[in-house]
């Protein structure tokens, strides 16, 4: 393993961005690569070499320019940060809408498609060519020219409403906290969570506990605290983030934002001849049509809401007689099942924390694709960070070739958004001769180290990781050089998600958890009896879980495909005129799927969709239902394993090929049979949730 990142790629110099410059350095890079699509387009001679391959370096180079700045808007905002993040932001997307639009490049895209000699072009070359000409029209090249503008005004006015949607979250829920001096007060708090309070608390300067709502703090208090008056309060604050309820009504409320996110969508996808967003999302898609999407997310709702019921009933009756609670409350939710499940199964996530120190876990699931995929992963202290919590690892194959790396950003802190996500830092493509390896970011939220002890995860936290590690094997181990249909790039929206939950499968494997557990003070695997109570209560409350994601996937699709703007609207309309009373259809929207697939009581005040950033601050407009769609893949992809063994190296070295290495360059379909040999099938995923 001689070479090194350091050694052959320049990676971002994290401690020399600074936000006054970044807009000036921004606004170079599109006037040069403005000025360099002008002269391709006036190109006589029209090859993948002289057009396609000179236009994808020039927006390499913007990428690898813009992608450090955008992450660290998302691990260490600030004003300054923002605000310059925001300037560009605006910037880019007409640049992109502009692109998209250029007359000059569709024509000589579509010429070398035309007239190039075809056997010059790879698989990977001539699907990125016919995703592009899909994507030209997706952007409105057929619209006249005040259609073309309008276009290019709502694509700009939306990635400033995305950004506000995303910051109003951040905002209002760093803007909570309380302090509480007196211990009894948080009875039933697990000790783990305890000191995350009281660390908080010291870092501060305050006595007692600091409770927030960063989900290492919100999370245990919901689930343990036996202060039911503390439990309501905690989730009102969490549910009524960014809304005009709550302790922060009205300051970062994010329903205006929401209507005019979804008249904007609405007014783009009228002009491209859509009657829907929704349809305009799909375009890119496996599904065909919204009917498709609903019909599939109904059968799943119709085989859960029985189980479901059942769940809820058996909580119900178990609050009343165990707990005193004679009426379950929204807030009593996560409480009584953590408790109900302790009382079947003798197990909670709390137990098993100690089994799962943070290192351990990384060196065993490094261990784990080391047997499936044949790669070796070493860390590197060589490379610059945004914060000394982050470590960088390299990965190699197995003829010890550096083929990519990652950054791990694993805990939560003050000024880092919520949640957890992959990202490309940079992407595998062929830059003339030398070939750029990838680099992906991989963020998560988990609890910090407290004190002395080092950090310890939940097993669900455990899923999570594998997770993001999956869409991260998906970003790193392409083995395709055209930027656009490498690694994740150019994958339909609703089959990204195969890799990453085909990965959370091995969580659950007894032979997997013996290289990834080990507590943190005595080295020991994680016992038997608690892995066979773990297996035990896999599918405890699984209908109810179900029926969450479908509740969530519904209303994204039906909120997207059912609006329609209020009269008084036109396409001319400007976004500052918006918010003509449409709060009022997505709330009418949510509560109409609640009535079709939820089981438990919801809050009135609850202001769910507001803090929704999935669908309003990020990828997953009318393709939420994409985790339950590509679920149905992942489960039928490992049933192979099932049958062959988790560690088949013949089944691993299979995915890896067909799936992981193959990117976007061919259709989901076409590499889910290439592995499988059939099309997928249902059957194992409700097998996998205990629905069948």
């Amino acid at each position: 393993m001689a070479n090194h990142f350091k050694d052959i790629q320049p990676l971002p110099a994290f401690d020399q961005i600074q936000a006054k410059n970044i807009e000036s350095e921004i606004d170079q890079i599109l006037q040069d690569n403005r000025a360099l699509i002008e002269k391709l387009s006036a190109q006589d001679t029209l090859s993948w070499s002289t057009l396609v391959q000179p236009l994808e370096d020039a927006n390499d180079v913007l990428n690898k320019h813009w992608s450090p700045i955008s992450h660290l808007n998302s691990v260490l905002n600030s004003e300054s940060l923002r605000n310059s993040y925001n300037a560009c932001l605006e910037k880019i997307s007409i640049y992109h809408t502009e692109l998209g639009q250029n007359e000059a490049l569709f024509e000589s895209y579509k010429n070398i498609i035309e007239n190039s000699d075809q056997s010059k072009l790879s698989d990977a070359q001539k699907k990125y060519l016919q995703n592009s000409l899909r994507d030209f029209r997706l952007s409105g090249i057929n619209l006249d020219t005040a259609n073309r503008l309008r276009f290019k005004e709502i694509s700009k006015d939306l990635s400033k409403l995305t950004s506000v949607f995303s910051e109003n979250v951040m905002d209002s829920t760093q803007a909570w906290e309380k302090v509480i001096t007196n211990s009894e007060e948080l009875v039933g708090l697990p000790d783990s969570a305890l000191e995350v309070a009281a660390q908080a608390a010291k870092a501060k300067k305050k006595s007692g506990y600091l409770l927030n709502l960063e989900f290492p703090s919100y999370f245990p208090l919901v689930t343990y605290c036996e202060n039911r008056a503390l439990r309501e309060e905690v989730y009102t604050a969490y549910v009524t983030r960014a809304s005009d309820q709550g302790p922060g009504q009205g300051e970062w409320d994010n329903s205006r934002n929401i209507d005019e996110i979804l008249s904007l969508r609405h007014q783009q996808a009228s002009l491209l001849g859509f009657d829907n967003y929704a349809e305009y999302s799909l375009a890119t898609k496996m599904a065909n049509s919204v009917e498709e999407v609903e019909s599939f997310l109904n059968r799943l709702a119709e085989k859960s809401l029985a189980f479901a019921k059942k769940e809820f009933a058996d909580l119900q009756q178990f609050a009343q007689t165990s707990l005193g609670i004679d009426q379950l409350e929204p807030w009593d939710i996560g409480f009584a099942s953590e408790k109900l499940k302790q009382n079947k199964f003798s197990i909670s996530q709390e137990q098993l924390r100690p089994y799962f120190p943070a290192d351990k876990v990384l060196s065993g699931m490094f261990e784990i694709v080391r047997r499936l995929y044949g790669i070796e992963i070493q860390a590197t202290n060589e490379i610059i960070t945004w914060h000394p919590d982050v470590k960088v690892f390299e990965v190699y194959n197995d003829q010890r070739e550096l083929i990519a790396a990652f950054y791990f950003d694993l805990f939560a802190r003050e000024n880092k958004r919520g949640g957890a996500w992959m990202d490309e830092c940079q992407v595998r493509r062929l830059d003339g001769e030398t070939l750029q390896l990838p680099v992906a970011y991989l963020t998560c939220n988990f609890t910090a180290p407290v004190g002395d002890k080092p950090a310890l995860l939940t097993h669900q936290e455990v899923t999570t990781l594998f997770h993001e590690f999956g869409h991260g094997l998906h970003h790193m181990l392409t083995q395709i050089d055209v930027a656009g249909v490498s690694g994740i790039n150019g994958v339909p929206w609703d089959a990204v998600e195969l890799p990453s939950q085909f990965f959370e499968n091995w969580c659950w494997q007894a032979e997997a958890l013996a290289l990834f557990s080990g507590h943190y003070e005595t080295g020991e695997v994680l016992p038997e009896s608690l892995l066979e109570k773990m297996l035990a209560a896999k599918n405890f409350q699984s209908g109810m879980q179900m029926l969450r994601q479908i509740e969530f996937a519904l209303f994204d699709i039906k909120v997207h495909a059912e609006y329609t703007p209020a009269p008084s609207k036109s396409v001319d309309h400007k976004p500052e005129q918006a918010g003509c009373g449409q709060v009022d259809f997505v709330q009418a929207t949510l509560d109409a799927v609640r009535a079709q697939v939820s089981v438990i009581p919801i809050a009135s005040f609850n202001r769910f969709q507001n803090g929704f950033s999935h669908i309003f601050a990020g990828g997953y407009a009318a393709g939420y239902y994409s985790y339950k769609w590509a679920e149905v893949l992942s489960a039928d992809a490992f049933s192979l394993f099932e049958e062959q063994g988790v560690f088949d190296l013949e089944a691993g070295q299979s995915f890896k090929r067909h799936i992981l290495e193959m990117g976007g360059s061919k259709s989901p379909t076409e590499l889910f049979v290439a592995f499988r040999g059939r099309e997928p099938e249902v059957e194992a995923l409700l097998r996998h949730n205990g629905l069948n």
